[in-house]
């Protein structure tokens, strides 16, 4: 095992263990095929502007795997996926979970299924599409996540049509999302925010949770 390996699996227990959030053998084994993975079509494609995967475990994993003990599905919708995260990550430490990866972009898209099928995500299915055209499950989603998909209002207004008349939106943000939850339409609430605590990782970052009002009030 070389030097940076090491400092990867480090960083990876330390940090799940910081988040309290328990990997058994296997998880833990696809976690750091995932990071491999990752680093190796990043090369080539550039599915993220970080670069080393000791970076990628902080700013990656670990960051998608803060919001674990908010998602509780069933069914969790991950808009403008990207190269699979959180999903992957989520799908990876919650398999229970049902999965939906949703992006425009080919390459990143091509890598979630790779990724699906190297890592062996029976919970995960991967879809080419713009939110626009996008055709919910029957009901709609419990929840809708996104990590770095546009602002909040956009977020709103693209996925209304997809979560689910009690569903919940899961915007993870960082510190500007004050001036965002201004522009909110008036049927839409905030039901909770947390603060994520991210290892290894400086400057603030939250998770926003939203609710339609009916249903907050119901």
């Amino acid at each position: 095992m070389t030097s940076s390996e090491r400092i990867v699996e480090a960083r990876l227990d330390d940090g799940l263990s910081a988040l309290e959030i328990a990997a058994d053998e296997e998880q833990r084994r696809q976690l750091l095929a995932l990071v491999e993975l990752l680093h190796k079509w990043n090369r080539a494609y550039n599915l993220t502007a970080v670069r080393t995967p000791e970076e990628m475990v902080t700013r990656h994993l670990l960051d998608s795997a803060a919001v674990l003990p908010f998602v509780h599905g069933p069914e969790l919708l991950d808009v403008g996926s990207g190269a699979g995260l959180p999903g992957l990550v989520l799908a990876i430490l919650a398999p229970n979970l049902s999965l939906t990866l949703l992006d425009s972009n080919g390459k990143k898209v091509r890598f979630q299924r790779q990724a699906v099928m190297e890592l062996g995500l029976g919970n995960v299915t991967p879809i080419q599409a713009r939110v626009e055209a996008f055709e919910p499950v029957s009901g709609g989603y419990a929840q809708v996540i996104s990590r770095a998909f546009s602002s909040l209002g956009d977020f709103i207004a693209l996925t209304t049509r997809l979560v689910a008349t009690d569903g919940e939106w899961l915007a993870m943000k960082g510190p500007a999302v004050d001036d965002e939850l201004a522009g909110l339409p008036e049927e839409i609430v905030v039901s909770q925010r947390h603060i994520l605590a991210v290892p290894y990782q400086n400057g603030s970052r939250q998770l926003v949770v939203l609710r339609r009002r009916d249903a907050t009030q119901a």
